[in-house]
């Protein structure tokens, strides 16, 4: 199969994948199969974020709480429910502060249940007139008739009423006065003064909003009453969203929608009547409002929209459909396809500070009595005031993103806060949703069947979904619903689906390669191989790589020494334990010849920093088998191998070089290695060799010293202009050292230094009187030191250079 094939192929699978499951996430999408897991993802942004908004200062929030109950009983003599009057203090003392508008989350539906003080008194007068009417109506032998009927009739005495048979007439004489005067003591008794202390508190305000609410259920209104002139929202633009408000509220389906509405007076009184009815989504939580409820044809606004209009806000509200805002005066409020709201919460009710609704009854009283208020009027100067319950079975609870118990008030408060704030939160269009989607799939799928390597089509699948989960937390922040379960979900079902085809049609044969070639060749190189079979064809390509070869000194006198099962044993362990820092390092191996180690960077697969990587491997070799000296030590003292002549620590020779070199696949079409031919080859293996002549176990040229010094500080020193043998042109070569053993040596280093460079000058005789005082001290000097006495003798042969004669 050609390459152009298989990319066609593969080409042609990506695509068909990233369509199925394209598709199968929009169907599941439309489905509702992720709304739920969407809905509790978004109630985690929600609490994460709650904090870090802060409420509006405009909002204040007066509940009537246990200790107010409490307060009430003990000090007013009120038990439950408190009498109207009780409101119209607050209502009064907040008018007194100069407050926007007072809002109450209470439905006032039914009378007050308080009568007037003298009820008892009535009753009695009611009574004795009623039985002073029998007993007429008994002397005069006639029996009691209809009390509507005498109530209309005019008053007369006996001697001037008409004839028998009149009822009106003899009614007249026997109790008529005293008729009228036990309806009169009885109108009294249902005169509500405390529902008009109320009432008309609310007159001289103005601006207090009456709750409403709407239900399919019950209620005590039909239909909107033709005398009420609550303000409603004048539309435009609304024509589509009708449909759907209506819907909202039962009315699409036909049914019956009452309305609860407040006593006829109460609500006559009132600046506006809010609604207070609130539709949850599926699972049922509260997320968002809308600014009216559609009912009997008239846009009722909402509690917190009502507050804005009996404070002056215009009622007129227009919708723009490109923008999917509702424009109402300088506010927009950004609505979904329901036309409704979604709410960014602050948190729980206790960051807006509630006022215990005792403590403004205490303020009132004692600024009525010129005292010092716990909570002056001016505190309310200016604020939008809600009212509801919040003692134990009184309030309204539902369950929104911060809590399954949140009092009903806050829905409104946090509506106003929002619509004052300007930080609604805004949906994602449907559209930009999809897009984000397509894009998510087609990234993962790309990389599952084309990166050709698990770890990093995993590791790429960690990226996107952290990259999903920061961009929805970030859209949130920056106020909008950006989805999360959606993309998320498209992104694992596209590399599930890419790992069970990649595990199908290509997953046997990388196994099999994996198998066969996993003891031979660097795992990098397998990986590669695995991912791209076909690399295994005749040829090579030309780049730069750093190489490695290595040495055991007198090895041939160890192997003399050991039996074959010894000689396997120390062998596997000694290469096993150098080829694990090779290839951690990234090297390549490239053959094993006995005891020498052949390997190098930079291919098959690009790596940043080779000759670095290179360098450190060869140094960190050199550390290992000194610190495991002793243990190969023991290992000879167990075989009882004792000679003196043998290398019982393993010192090994290490040559490095860095250069151009042919790498690829050499050999027959059925028997092949994957190797590096070049003359930089060639040199790294003459560089191992030199180590013996300057008494070394690492060198490297200076093109690997001056390249691996570029990634980080490599210590070492300048040993030699040398032409290898074979060459004719030098070149500079470096014992690299750690850090330790530079600072150790670093005196006799600086004095090396100075004698080398006189002996390149060809001052022999004076550079050989330096080596002769350090060679007790290093190695390298003892060797030079022989080199001068050579060309002193045959100064013919210095060429400016060493000429090394030997490998």
């Amino acid at each position: 199969m050609t390459e152009t094939v298989k990319r066609y192929k593969k080409g042609a699978t990506a695509l068909v994948v990233v369509l199925c499951v394209f598709a199968g996430m929009g169907l599941l999408h439309f489905f509702g199969v992720f709304t739920f897991l969407e809905y509790k993802a978004y109630d985690l942004r929600v609490n994460v974020f709650a904090s870090s908004s802060r409420p509006s200062d405009s909002i204040i929030v007066v509940l009537l709480d246990q200790e107010s109950i409490d307060w009430a009983g003990a000090q007013r003599g009120w038990p439950w429910p408190w009498p109207r009057k009780a409101y119209a203090e607050m209502v009064d003392y907040m008018n007194a502060g100069g407050a926007q508008a007072v809002a109450f989350d209470v439905l006032f539906s039914e009378p007050s249940v308080y009568r007037s003080a003298d009820q008892d008194e009535i009753i009695d007068t009611a009574v004795g007139k009623m039985e002073e009417m029998r007993a007429n109506f008994t002397a005069a032998g006639e029996q009691p008739r209809s009390a509507a009927r005498g109530r209309g009739a005019e008053a007369g005495t006996a001697a001037s009423r008409p004839a028998a048979g009149d009822d009106a007439g003899r009614q007249g004489g026997f109790g008529i006065e005293g008729y009228r005067e036990a309806m009169e003591a009885l109108r009294g008794l249902s005169a509500r003064a405390d529902d008009d202390s109320f009432i008309e508190a609310e007159k001289k305000f103005g601006r207090v909003v009456q709750a409403a609410f709407f239900s399919t259920v019950s209620g005590n209104a039909k239909s909107w009453p033709a005398n009420l002139n609550a303000p409603v929202f004048s539309l435009s633009g609304f024509e589509e969203f009708i449909p759907r408000y209506a819907a909202l509220s039962g009315q699409g389906e036909q049914a019956e929608v009452w309305a609860q509405l407040p006593l006829e007076d109460l609500r006559n009184a009132a600046g506006a009547l809010g609604s207070v009815t609130g539709w949850p989504d599926s699972d049922g939580i509260l997320r968002r409002t809308s600014l009216f409820t559609w009912y009997d044809g008239k846009a009722v606004p909402s509690l917190a929209a009502a507050a804005l209009l009996v404070s002056g806000a215009d009622s007129a509200l227009s919708y723009d459909s490109k923008q999917q805002v509702i424009r109402w005066g300088d506010y927009s409020i950004p609505v979904d396809s329901d036309g409704r709201s979604i709410l960014r919460f602050r948190g729980g009710l206790e960051r807006y500070v509630p006022y215990p609704a005792h403590l403004i009854l205490r303020s009132a009283e004692m600024y009525a009595n010129g005292e010092e208020p716990f909570l002056p009027p001016g505190d309310f100067a200016g604020k939008y005031v809600f009212f509801g319950f919040y003692a134990p079975g009184l309030y309204d609870i539902f369950a929104n993103p911060i809590s399954s118990v949140y009092p009903g008030v806050g829905m409104h408060i946090t509506m106003l806060d929002n619509i004052l704030s300007r930080d609604f939160i805004r949906e994602i269009p449907l559209a930009a949703d999809f897009a984000f989607l397509f894009g998510v799939i087609v990234v993962i799928v790309l990389l599952s069947l084309f990166s050709g390597r698990l770890p990093l089509s995993i590791g790429g699948m960690g990226v996107i979904i952290a990259g999903i989960l920061a961009l929805s937390f970030a859209a949130y922040s920056g106020g909008f619903w950006f989805p999360m379960v959606l993309p998320l979900a498209g992104a694992l079902a596209a590399f599930l689906t890419c790992m069970i085809y990649n595990y199908a049609t290509e997953g046997s044969q990388r196994r099999f390669i994996k198998n066969a070639f996993n003891h031979y060749l660097s795992p990098i190189y397998v990986d590669q191989l695995a991912a791209n079979p076909d690399k295994l064809t005749l040829g090579g390509e030309r780049r730069e790589i750093s190489i490695l070869f290595s040495d055991v000194q007198g090895f041939t006198t160890i192997s003399e020494k050991l039996d074959p099962d010894q000689l396997k044993e120390l062998l596997n362990e000694y290469l096993t334990f150098l080829t694990n820092i090779i290839q951690n390092s990234g090297g390549t191996i490239d053959k094993y010849e006995g005891d020498a180690i052949i390997a190098f960077w930079n291919a098959p697969l690009d790596i940043e920093n080779h000759a670095a990587r290179a360098l450190d491997a060869a140094l960190e070799c050199q550390k290992q088998l000194a610190e495991k000296g002793p243990y190969f030590e023991e290992k000879f003292k167990n075989w009882n191998i004792d000679s003196p002549k043998i290398n019982k620590r393993l010192l090994t020779r290490i040559g490095l070089n860095t250069g151009y070199a042919v790498v690829g696949n050499f050999g027959s079409e059925k028997h092949f290695n994957y190797t590096m031919l070049g003359d930089s080859v060639n040199l790294a293996a003459r560089l191992e060799g030199l180590n013996k002549q300057f008494g070394t176990f690492i060198m490297c040229t200076d093109n690997t010293f001056t390249k691996a010094g570029g990634c980080h500080a490599f210590y070492g020193r300048k040993l030699a202009q040398v032409a290898v043998v074979g060459k004719s042109e030098p070149v500079t070569v470096w014992e690299p050292l750690t850090e330790p053993v530079y600072r150790e040596k670093e005196r006799v280093i600086r004095a090396f230094d100075e004698a080398r460079d006189i002996f390149y000058t060809g001052d022999f005789a004076r550079a050989l009187s330096l080596f002769e005082a350090l060679k007790d001290k290093d190695s390298p000097p003892a060797f030079y030191a022989e080199q001068c006495r050579f060309y002193l003798q045959s100064p013919e042969s210095w060429k400016g250079f060493w000429q090394a004669l030997s490998k």
